[in-house]
């Protein structure tokens, strides 16, 4: 007989995961109660992902809940937020109890390397869906916001963008290939995509706007900049690509992923000029690579150059309702 949902609900959500101190009621009751310490603002963030539109029907469980909880952390990393509380809504075809432990597994492994707490959520019969709800603090009037940009301020990104775009396109098969180190690299980049909580945490103060990267680098700049009410030059020759990405798809394919892809979830952000140096030292505490792309203009609108010619991109991102 298949577990109830109170019975699934004890067996897999209940323990094992982040204890926090300030969690006064947590999983069980009708709603959960947690503590902020005075000076403190609530930062919240909410992210649904589905079977089949998010991710491949075929994914590993484990790496299905890694990725539910990693896209959250990202956004917070954006704010330069800590995470601490987390719910869950899951929503799914039939209980399968194999399945759960693996996904439990993944989404545990990542709660507790962060410190987050399991505090509540729901489960419901339909297709695999997955909606997770994350909370964080910073200290008041802290945030890093979209809209911070101004004329002059350097443009960085994190880490290598493109890569768990040409990785999805791995697992799916539209790259056929011998599997190679490089593969299996980028195949692990879009399975569990490390979001850079450390280094917003340590963009507090110097960053003057950020955005994580989940629709591609291109689309989420222009987001940035469409909130700030600035533009872009852009230098496509300093756009950070990995060995493996070049190897796997060549300079051109890689540049147009690092600009298109999705699901890389970088952190994109400016920093005034007079804050470079305490940039690089950010970046080195949190043992994160950032490269600095480009420069904020007065003059709205993205703006991409090649050894120094005006080119056009043909990248719109990911929207889930263009047609």
């Amino acid at each position: 007989m298949s577990l109830g949902e109170f019975a699934l609900i004890e067996r897999f959500f209940a323990e094992g995961f982040a204890r926090r101190e300030d969690v006064a009621i947590g999983v069980g009751d009708d709603a959960a109660v947690v503590r902020v310490p005075a000076g403190s603002e609530l930062v919240v963030a909410v992210d649904t992902i589905v079977s089949g539109v998010h991710f491949p029907e075929e994914l590993a469980p484990e790496h299905v809940g890694y990725r539910a909880l990693a896209v959250n952390l990202s956004d917070l990393a954006a704010m330069g937020a800590k995470p601490c509380w987390c719910t869950l809504a899951l929503t799914l075809p039939r209980v399968d109890e194999g399945w759960l432990q693996d996904f439990t597994r993944g989404f545990r492994e990542l709660a507790i390397g962060h410190g987050v707490a399991l505090i509540g959520g729901d489960t419901t019969r339909g297709p695999l869906t997955l909606t997770v709800q994350i909370l964080g603090l910073v200290p008041s009037g802290s945030a890093i916001r979209r809209s911070g940009a101004g004329a002059g301020d350097f443009i960085f990104v994190s880490g290598t963008p493109g890569d768990a775009a040409a990785g999805l396109g791995l697992i799916q098969g539209k790259n056929p290939k011998m599997q190679s180190e490089h593969d299996r690299y980028l195949r692990n980049r879009f399975l569990t995509p490390t979001p850079r909580v450390e280094l917003g945490l340590a963009l507090r103060g110097i960053a003057s706007a950020a955005i994580d990267v989940s629709d591609g680098l291109h689309a989420d700049l222009a987001k940035l900049m469409t909130a700030s009410s600035t533009g872009a030059h852009v230098d496509l020759n300093q756009l950070p690509l990995s060995p493996a990405l070049v190897d796997s798809q060549g300079v051109a394919r890689a540049r147009g992923l690092a600009l298109g892809g999705g699901d890389d979830y970088e952190l994109c952000f400016t920093v005034p000029a007079d804050r470079l140096s305490a940039v690089r030292r950010a970046a080195a505490a949190s043992e994160c690579s950032i490269t600095r792309i480009g420069v904020v203009e007065a003059e709205t609108g993205l703006r991409c150059f090649d050894a120094g010619h005006l080119v056009t991109v043909d990248t719109t991102g990911y929207d889930h309702f263009a047609s």
